[in-house]
């Protein structure tokens, strides 16, 4: 499985792992703001993490948790993902 987390993906692991709803055109548009912005703290993202590294069967790394921006989280994400062949 090679394929890239999106920021409508994002959104979607936002609303699954941490209740929050955000539009993914306002994420997509937004990219640099924090992730407190949307309402989203330390423990949501790390959820999302824990998300994303069932899904992938491998480890995310150490300090995905502490991205700040979804920019930063989807770069760092999709890198591993691209290294991995995951």
């Amino acid at each position: 499985m090679s394929d890239v987390l999106t920021p409508d993906g994002l959104a979607a692991l936002m609303r699954q792992n941490a209740g929050i709803t955000v539009q993914p055109d306002d994420l997509r548009d937004h990219l640099d703001r924090p992730f407190e912005d949307f309402g989203l703290d330390s423990l949501g993202l790390l959820g999302i993490v824990a998300t994303l590294e069932n899904r992938h069967g491998s480890p995310m790394p150490a300090d995905a948790e502490k991205c700040k921006t979804p920019r930063e989280f989807l770069d760092l994400v999709n890198n591993t993902l691209t290294k991995s062949g995951a």
